[in-house]
């Protein structure tokens, strides 16, 4: 078992992968989308799965159940990016993870994971009276807001107060700022990759702590380096964290 095996191969994600791990001299060793071979011999998930050290999802959720069972029946680890993902998925990440090593992130850049921990560190330090503000902008073919990543940063905000993203988040502008909320705003428009801003509100000062992406590479390299990361961890599940030593 050698290289790379990307599932979801045909996608955006899936192409900036293949070429990510070809500028950094990574082996391939193929990918397959819907059920049919687009890079390598593969037929399927479960054939990729048994010919490589190590899997890339960046598919659909639909899919991913049977790309956890190949990955756990052939003992590969596997890496998720694919995001949209509900309770029944996480519990499905959960069980994989008992016979084979998962990593699952809505957001595979390096820098964004980075910002997420200090994100973290500096909620937890500060008090309710700093309001916490997550801004996004995206490119305007982005349908889903907040984005996955703008989520992944107020979780980090919440885990810093020691409280559950849900019971706090506020995507309504209308009335009053609710103390303790963490709030949400989405821009769209052009052909921005990705930009995060976390801003976090005192009286007379306030900190902003930001990412921007200016290309979806970013999120390709960050994907190999945390699939090289995973090759010969235990069973488990695992977080872009643990790839930075965090």
């Amino acid at each position: 078992m050698t290289g790379i095996g990307i599932l979801g191969a045909a996608g955006r994600m899936g192409r900036a992968i293949t070429a990510a791990a070809a500028e950094k001299g990574v082996s391939v060793a193929g990918g397959v989308a819907r059920g049919e071979a687009i890079v390598g011999p593969h037929a399927d998930a479960a054939a990729l799965a048994r010919a490589s050290a190590v899997l890339i999802d960046f598919s659909v959720p639909a899919a991913l159940p049977g790309h956890l069972d190949a990955a756990a029946a052939a003992g590969t680890p596997i890496l998720i990016g694919t995001t949209g993902l509900g309770a029944d998925d996480h519990a499905r990440i959960d069980r994989a993870a008992a016979s084979v090593a998962v990593l699952q992130s809505a957001n595979t850049s390096l820098g964004v994971n980075l910002l997420a921990n200090l994100v973290e560190q500096a909620a937890a330090r500060l008090g309710p009276d700093w309001d916490i503000e997550v801004v996004e902008m995206h490119h305007r073919h982005k349908v889903d807001a907040p984005s996955g990543t703008a989520l992944l940063l107020g979780a980090a905000a919440a885990r810093g107060r020691g409280v559950a993203l849900d019971a706090v988040a506020s995507t309504d502008r209308n009335g009053r700022r609710a103390e303790g909320a963490i709030g949400f705003a989405s821009l769209r428009g052009g052909s921005v990759a990705g930009d995060h801003l976390v801003v976090l509100a005192g009286e007379g000062e306030r900190i902003e702590l930001g990412h921007r992406a200016e290309s979806r590479a970013i999120f390709a390299r960050g994907a190999v380096a945390a699939a090289e990361w995973l090759i010969g961890r235990p069973a488990g599940r695992y977080t872009m964290n643990d790839v930075l030593g965090l």
